[in-house]
């Protein structure tokens, strides 16, 4: 089955909203087996959206459209649709009793073009709104099948899984199952892993491997379909051993695990403590850590040392240091890690020095990077990188790198004991 994701809004198109739904959509739809070749963008214009339409279906077997279900007169996507399929719009009291339900439970006035909501498109299923005020709808037309879902992501998402999802399985027509695991990978680019397994891509066909890169890492989604879900595993698992086999020292983690929530698992798995000194990340290491839950659990505080006072008066970095290596350097970036560890008594003390852009520091250039980490009773390392990219850019690989840093470190430690 092919489809394509018509984004109805005038915002979208504007650029004050992103389009996340298609991009939600699009990977859940890839986990049933269905391809998406086309994303589609029209704004609130009943002639546009038509032609829209038109060509979607010249190309796609399910059409999915997000926005313009609301009770604003901008809101017109069931209207156009019922237009060009000649189909009318018919009152579903059960939708209508639902949106009165929304608005007692908030304790607001519902004013009369609410009432516009509760119009479904004749013929088709209702996907009930668990999150909002507008129905989703499901029909088939002449072999295609259309599907209509409310534009806030908070509302579509949970409509999608708990009812459009099951809509779409069951055109489908199949028992079979579809199991997909994302492999993800840090320290490799995306061009150099797929020249690492390129014959494995170029032989694909059940498992599919797709590869994607993000910013600093390289993710490959593995989806099999088979009669079973274990049948299904056990394709995937073949696939992976022999991908890592190739690649598995860049591998660090499954789905949608980040570098930092496996720093995370194995800094509490080894009841170990953390603490950070951060200069050009401003605080970016600290903010990932304490977003995850338990983070008091291995975080013990840290330091935002921007200036080079805090670095010398707060962390104690030698002014001999700051006066002959400066505070862009291995030496600095040692101090911090080191000092940082005492201060906050923990177990795991980490640094970050270097320069984030527009312009060079202390004749070191754009991207020049050191990052410290300091353990009990095991020698200070330092990790010196040249990153590119924007001012973000730098900051955000920077936090990647050093939680990849103390992983590998970790694990070492580890084996050696």
């Amino acid at each position: 089955m092919n489809a394509e994701i018509i984004a109805v809004g005038s915002e979208l198109l504007l650029g004050q909203i992103v389009n996340t739904n298609a991009q939600f959509l699009s990977k859940h739809l890839a986990n049933i087996g269905v391809n998406v070749f086309y994303h589609t963008v029209a704004g609130d214009n009943s002639e546009r959206l038509t032609k829209a339409i038109e060509i979607a279906e010249s190309r796609a077997d399910l059409i999915i459209f997000t926005g313009g279900l609301g009770p604003t007169k901008d809101d017109l996507t069931k209207e156009t649709i019922a237009s060009h399929l000649g189909k009318g719009l018919v009152y579903d009291e059960e939708a209508l009793r639902s949106i009165e339900s929304f608005f007692k439970k908030v304790k607001r006035k519902m004013t009369e073009n609410n009432r516009k909501q509760a119009f479904i498109l004749e013929d088709s299923t209702v996907l009930p709104n668990d999150h909002g005020m507008a129905p989703g709808m499901f029909l088939q037309v002449q072999g295609r099948s259309y599907m209509l879902l409310p534009g806030p992501p908070k509302e579509m998402e949970p409509m999608y899984l708990s009812y459009g999802e099951k809509a779409i399985l069951e055109l489908l027509h199949t028992n079979d199952k579809i199991v997909s695991r994302v492999l993800r990978f840090f320290g490799i680019g995306e061009s150099l892993l797929e020249t690492e397994i390129e014959d494995l891509i170029d032989a694909q066909a059940n498992p599919t491997i797709a590869p994607l890169a993000a910013d600093g890492e390289v993710t490959l989604r593995l989806t099999a379909k088979e009669k079973t879900e274990e049948l299904a595993n056990q394709l995937i698992e073949e696939t992976e051993k022999k991908i890592l086999s190739r690649v598995g020292q860049y591998f660090y983690g499954y789905n949608s695990t980040s570098l930092m929530n496996e720093l995370f698992k194995l800094l509490r798995k080894r009841n170990l403590t953390i603490a950070c000194a951060e200069s050009l990340t401003g605080g970016l290491f600290q903010q990932e850590i304490t977003s995850i839950s338990g983070a008091g659990d291995v975080f013990k505080g840290g330091v935002v040392c921007y200036a080079t006072e805090v670095k010398n008066r707060v962390l104690k970095v030698k002014k001999e240091t700051i006066d002959h290596m400066g505070v862009v350097s291995a030496e600095c970036a040692s101090e911090l890690a080191e000092n940082v560890r005492e201060l906050m008594q923990a177990d795991i003390g980490i640094s970050f020095t270097g320069v984030a852009g527009p312009t060079e520091q202390e004749g070191k250039p754009v991207g020049m990077v050191f990052i410290g980490v300091s353990m009990k009773e095991q020698p200070t390392l330092v990790e010196q990188l040249q990153l590119a990219g924007t001012r973000e850019g730098i900051r955000n690989r920077s936090v990647k790198h050093g939680c990849y840093l103390l992983i590998n470190r970790l694990e070492e430690s580890q084996d050696t004991n």
